[in-house]
């Protein structure tokens, strides 16, 4: 037999032998999978029993409240107390179980199951949401600084807020898919990306008339100022949140946007005016875009639209900024009566 047939026929034997272990290898895996399966179905069907038998129970701890004795009365209270802890943990649960899309991911990517079953891939996806954010900031930065400091382009402009578009679209994508793997994202900063986005794609249909004109600097002025804020805090928040969870005071799927509550005082001083200044340049630009509005030869919708836009972003980011310093001065001072 010649050596080269005699190559081939043991590189084909090895082959068949590794290939005989993949098909095993996929069968085990098939097979696990639909175990898994049926597992993740027991036991969202256990953690929905659980949680109406906790309501129920919850009814029960209400009606023979009354009239206990002192040790029954502190046994009823040792039950309330880990009756409280439940819904976390449920939730943290439910975290790592396949749930249906809320309505926005189901708008925009249908019946997908988003769910991350593991640790690793969640804080994979999250790490990589905060590396997306920091770089197309960075991005947005550079742009800002040309349309702003070279030649008027409205192509440019056009380019500038579609990105802006873009950016805030697929952040609210990305946001919602991290929600439905236990982050703790709500409130204010959820509706803050939709309205930036519904705010770009305004300024993106702005036609190049006179008014546009009169906006256009001061506009730039503000992306290239906010997009320099934005740098800060994602660099200063991000390596706060992962001190913080290093020392295991932080969820790993919360994100540098919820860590803005666990911010240290020293950070949060040395960004504060940088964020003030901000919100008041967007109550700037909403008084400019209102009294441009009331021109005579105003008849372009996006003034107003732009105007109504930068005065909820003002008040959202106002009055959330000021709740997060209440609440960081109101644990400073309750810090030293625990000590």
């Amino acid at each position: 037999m010649p050596r080269g047939l005699t190559d081939v026929l043991e590189e084909w034997k090895c082959l068949e032998e590794e290939y005989q272990h993949a098909q095993e290898t996929h069968r085990m895996y098939l097979q696990k999978l639909d175990e898994i399966s049926k597992l993740q179905n027991n036991c969202s069907s256990s953690i929905s029993s659980q949680q109406k038998r906790l309501k129920e129970m919850s009814h029960l701890v209400k009606k023979c409240s009354k009239g206990l004795s002192e040790e029954d009365a502190k046994t009823l209270d040792e039950i309330k107390e880990k009756m409280k802890m439940r819904p976390n943990a449920f939730f943290e649960m439910k975290a790592f179980l396949p749930k249906k899309n809320g309505l926005y991911l189901s708008l925009v990517l249908g019946n997908v199951n988003v769910t991350l079953l593991s640790k690793q891939s969640k804080f994979a996806y999250k790490d990589e949401y905060e590396k997306f954010k920091l770089y197309f900031t960075v991005i947005l930065l550079l742009f800002s600084f040309i349309c702003f400091f070279f030649p008027s382009y409205r192509f440019l402009d056009a380019i500038l807020n579609f990105l802006l578009v873009w950016y805030y679209c697929t952040l609210t994508i990305r946001e919602s898919i991290l929600i439905s793997n236990g982050s703790r994202i709500k409130g204010w900063w959820v509706f803050h990306h939709y309205v930036s986005a519904f705010l770009s794609g305004v300024m993106l249909t702005w036609p190049d008339g006179n008014q546009y004109k009169i906006f256009r600097n001061q506009f730039l002025a503000y992306s290239l100022y906010q997009s320099f804020v934005q740098c800060l805090q994602c660099y200063y928040q991000s390596g706060c949140l992962y001190r913080l969870r290093a020392l295991g005071e932080r969820h790993n799927m919360d994100l540098t946007v919820e860590g803005f509550q666990s911010w240290m005082w020293k950070g949060l001083t040395f960004l504060l005016p940088f964020l003030f200044f901000g919100h008041f340049w967007q109550l700037f630009n909403s008084i400019s875009l209102f009294r441009m509005a009331q021109l005579p030869d105003c008849r372009e919708g996006q003034v107003m639209m732009c105007g109504l836009c930068f005065l909820i972003l003002f008040m959202g980011n106002f009055f959330t900024t000021v709740a997060v310093v209440r609440q960081k001065l109101k644990s400073r001072n309750q810090k030293p009566k625990h000590l």
